[in-house]
């Protein structure tokens, strides 16, 4: 670690203990933006969750949708358009390049949608203009945004879709200032509205120093303080998140108390947590799912021997004991046990290395071949260890003669090369952002009605029954119907295997006992409002 590193952790870290109104965090990675509508990886969202609020978000006792910058919201007797009714008297915060005048308003929500929709609006190309989540889950449905009047906005969809309010949660579809964004653009600096955000929730960006540290401030004018949410009220002055790739270092950290909170430690780090005094280690049912996925632009695996071949040559039961600490099962269901939907009743191809080469030879690779395969460099409940599971990949493959380079790079990094189509076998996968089904399979396996792959399906499997079915699920209103669906989904899945399905395992989370009121997230990010320190 550098000395100036190395003395604003040490200045960090004495000021939480010694001033109870400093919490730490530490966490495994920067943020690659600061404007919510630009990102889609976790990391991040665990920084803009605090900053930005939505129409609507995820109660966390129940996943029910609750109210947010929406006190409440119809919808028509068609089920294609909702109108909101906006919450009055929610404040912006300001920074150095700017003071609001006015409070959250209607033209919020329609500059927030505008500039993700049209690609004419003067902030759609700001900072590379790369809606992912918005594309992903409203971009070939979303009709319009209308707005009504200062209080009141609607949504029209091209079709019906069940997962619209959930998918409102979902942060890439949180709300921006207007105002803040003209007046940036009167000054040619509109890229600070990304970089130097300003939003309405329970803290603000104070300072952000790249892979040292995030530093937050509390927004005591926020709407929950006014509302008298203690749940949506920032409890303590300052949040300091300290930017710690290693997972064991995260965890030595936590025990030395240098933070309060440590994000994601390693599986075989548990048993050493749970020996402290000072932590406890918590674990949260996480709605989770990852895979190994084959990529389709490379000929080799569009054969559906090679891909059942390298299925059933690996052994799924040894990786899942190994990487994943006997705290997870295997499976082929691409929707976790923890949701409605999950198909229970696929099975998990048993280990046949024999019947693998024979496959092989079939599809003209007798002699094998030599392919990447790229390993999850974070830890996550769908992947605890990638670069062990990669491990094991390389060794049960080089028995059917197929050699394996492992790959990784910087997580940023990792994903925008992934979703350019550059990894040959790649780990990817996602946690749940919104209490429905859809997300993770519609996400990250889905292809638009033109045949396009979502940016996140970044092996390019466009299968049409597969999203036929997913498009019937969505603009179904029946439950029975819908989750009959998604067991049909997941065994289309299960039979062209596009992908080998990991396990999922519970997240792990390190909290000092000197913290109340922090509750993991089995959906989405872990909010820091209504966390003090004891």
């Amino acid at each position: 670690m550098g000395r100036l590193t190395a003395a604003l952790v040490l200045s960090v870290t004495t000021a939480g203990l010694a001033h109870a109104s400093v919490l730490t965090m530490c966490t495994e990675g920067s943020p690659e933006i600061f404007n919510p509508q630009l990102s889609n990886n976790g990391v991040t969202a665990n920084v803009l969750s605090q900053i930005y609020d939505n129409l609507v978000s995820v109660r966390q006792s129940d996943l029910s949708i609750e109210a947010a910058l929406a006190e409440s919201w119809d919808v028509s007797e068609d089920g294609k358009t909702y109108t909101f009714h906006l919450r009055k008297g929610v404040n912006w915060q300001s920074n150095a390049d700017f003071t609001p005048t006015r409070e959250f308003n209607a033209d919020d929500v329609i500059f927030s949608f505008g500039r993700m929709m049209d690609p004419s609006h003067p902030f759609h190309e700001v900072s590379g203009g790369a809606y992912i989540g918005f594309i992903n889950k409203l971009g070939d449905n979303l009709e319009s945004v209308e707005r009504i009047d200062d209080y009141t906005v609607s949504f029209t969809l091209k079709r019906r879709d069940a997962t619209f309010l959930g998918v409102m949660a979902f942060q890439p579809m949180g709300i921006i200032s207007a105002e803040y964004g003209a007046a940036m653009q009167a000054v040619n600096s509109m890229e600070k509205v990304d970089r130097q955000p300003i939003g309405t929730g329970p803290f603000q960006l104070e300072h952000f120093q790249q892979d040292a540290q995030v530093r937050l401030k509390a927004f005591h004018e926020t709407w929950g303080e006014a509302a008298g949410r203690a749940d949506k009220s920032p409890l303590v002055d300052t949040v300091v998140m300290l930017i710690t790739p290693d997972a064991s270092t995260r965890v030595q950290r936590a025990l030395a108390g240098e933070c309060h909170i440590a994000l994601y430690p390693n599986l075989a780090d548990a048993d050493i947590i749970r020996g402290s005094d000072k932590v406890d280690l918590v674990e949260t049912e996480t709605a989770s799912t990852g895979f190994l996925t084959f990529n389709f632009r490379d000929e080799r695996y569009q054969d559906a021997r090679v891909r059942e071949a390298l299925t059933i040559g690996l052994d799924i039961e040894r990786l899942t004991d190994v990487v994943y600490q006997g705290m997870a099962q295997p499976t082929v269901a691409i929707i976790p046990n923890t949701f409605w939907g999950h198909n229970a009743d696929l099975e998990v191809p048993s280990y046949d290395p024999e019947r693998a080469k024979t496959l092989l030879a079939e599809a003209g690779f007798a002699d094998g071949f030599e392919t990447d395969v790229w390993a999850l460099p974070v830890v996550r409940p769908y992947m605890p260890n990638g670069r062990r599971a990669a491990e094991i990949i390389q060794e049960d493959w080089s028995k059917l003669g197929v050699k394996v380079n492992i790959v990784t790079y910087e997580w940023a990094e990792y994903i925008e090369r992934a979703r350019n189509g550059e990894g040959q076998v790649a780990m990817f996968g996602g946690i749940w952002d919104y209490p429905d089904p859809s997300q993770i399979p519609n996400s990250y396996l889905s292809c638009d009605i033109n045949g396009k792959p979502s940016p996140s399906n970044i092996g390019a499997w466009c299968n049409d029954e597969y999203n036929s079915i997913l498009r019937q699920a969505s603009e179904s209103t029946d439950q029975v119907e819908r989750e009959a669906l998604y067991k049909e989904l997941q065994a289309v899945f299960a039979r062209e295997k596009p992908a080998i399905a990991f396990a999922s395992s519970p997240t792990l989370t390190v909290i000092s006992n000197s913290v109340d009121g922090y509750h993991p997230a089995s959906v989405g990010t872990s909010s820091l409002a209504g966390v003090s320190l004891k």
